[in-house]
């Protein structure tokens, strides 16, 4: 098939989102026609762009306004009963240009990478797939009951209202919807009956994850007492987390175990994030060139998060590096964990912070955790299986919707065009 892939920023592997979106893209390249389309907050560098032409034939992006201050716009969407989410990344110039390429591009199915950027208009006889990252209302809804301030919870709950409306009606519209997990996958199935739904699990890189590790935080042996959390600070889930841990864990920690240390890793920690670094033994390193060599340095990695949907990459990237992990039931939602075999799971303080305790006084256990999480990764989560899994999902298209059918839907909408469905 001849596809376009559309994403809200250019999809290189140095987040969460970003690394998802371009490890799809490489699997779909090796079977399809791919071009993408981006939408940007800078002009792209250039060899991001480089990167990307292994596997994108045509790039596309569209640079979004700094506009006016992020309040005032949230207040506007609310007062017109619109998410605010929703309509970030399609002001009018945007959805003009991807107007323009999809007319252009005779393309047979664009794939959103969610349904935030969804919201475009498609010819007939296109395929529309959404590729759901995470369940985005639900995100919200824990967000907003976990508020401790009222306006902010009573802005969050209106904007949940209005996210969940506009992204089911959005799905509902989808040819085929993909999600992360068995466990969100149901809840799309159950909210829109009738719709083809297919998991695409989440992956790691294990031949980077896992390699020997280079920089200045580089080792191949576990720091004594090294406590690590990895994660965009950009993103209000771990900024919850690694804040909460900070308040109820750390000193219990740091009263049982005098040396242990903390690194917080990841871009864009706001300023309540870097005033951690003002903790005995903790240090937020902003963003990194790669997380590898602090995983690895690693006694114990953390994802204390109490709220999130989706399926957690820092899980998996720390389960690659062979690290023992403790998280909470809803930061290893949708993996195929055990408690007490790949991981820990606590979801109180006090539980979370005696169980890194109990992890940092014993290598044997960190050790066998660790050992248990890389068996996993390789078994289930390397992103060759996940891409694997992508291209047997997008095969069920040609029986869901018949191509000749599609032809003649395309041929009357672009006289006589023809459809596109090469492979390479």
């Amino acid at each position: 098939m001849k596809l376009l892939v559309v994403t809200h920023n250019l999809p290189l592997p140095r987040w969460g989102a970003g690394t998802r979106n371009y490890h799809l893209l490489n699997a779909l390249a090796r079977m399809h026609e791919v071009s993408l389309f981006a939408t940007v907050d800078r002009l792209p560098d250039p060899d991001d762009v480089a990167l990307l032409r292994t596997a994108a034939r045509d790039i596309f992006t569209c640079v979004l306004p700094a506009g006016r201050n992020k309040r005032v716009r949230q207040i506007g969407a609310l007062l017109r009963g619109r998410s605010y989410e929703l309509t970030t990344y399609a002001p009018r110039y945007v959805r003009t240009a991807f107007a323009q390429v999809v007319r252009k591009g005779r393309f047979d199915a664009v794939l959103f990478e969610s349904a935030v950027v969804a919201g475009h208009d498609l010819p007939p006889g296109v395929l529309r797939i959404v590729d759901e990252h995470n369940v985005e209302h639900e995100v919200l809804r824990r967000t907003s009951q976990s508020d401790v301030g009222q306006l902010r919870r009573l802005y969050n709950r209106l904007e949940y209202l209005n996210l969940r409306a506009g992204e089911l009606a959005r799905c509902a519209r989808a040819d085929l919807i993909l999600a992360t997990s068995d466990r969100d996958a149901d809840t799309l199935r159950a909210l829109l009956p009738g719709r083809p739904v297919r998991v695409v699990p989440n992956g790691v890189d294990t031949t980077v994850f896992g390699a020997r590790c280079a920089g200045p935080e580089a080792t191949e042996e576990e720091a004594p007492g090294r406590v690590v959390f990895t994660g965009t600070l950009g993103y209000y889930p771990n900024v919850q987390a690694v804040l909460t841990f900070a308040a109820h864990c750390w000193p219990r920690i740091r009263a049982a175990v005098p040396g242990a240390t903390w690194r917080i890793v990841g871009s864009y920690p706001p300023p309540e994030v870097l005033r951690l670094g003002e903790l005995p033994g903790v240090t937020v390193t902003g963003a990194v060139p790669a997380v590898q060599p602090y995983l690895a340095s690693a006694a114990v990695a953390i994802a204390p998060l109490l709220v999130g949907g989706g399926t957690r990459l820092k899980i998996l990237e720390a389960f690659a590096m062979g690290r023992a992990v403790v998280t909470t039931s809803v930061g290893c939602e949708g993996l195929a964990v055990e408690d007490g075999r790949h991981l820990l799971v606590a979801d109180d303080s006090a539980t979370f912070a005696d169980a890194v305790i109990t992890l940092l006084g014993d290598a044997d256990r960190r050790a066998a955790l660790g050992a248990a999480g890389r068996a996993l990764v390789e078994d289930r989560y390397t992103w060759e299986r996940c891409g694997a899994t992508l291209l047997r999902a997008l095969d069920t298209l040609d029986s869901l919707y018949s191509l000749d059918t599609r032809k003649e839907v395309t041929d009357g909408a672009h006289a006589g065009a023809p459809l596109a469905a090469t492979r390479r």
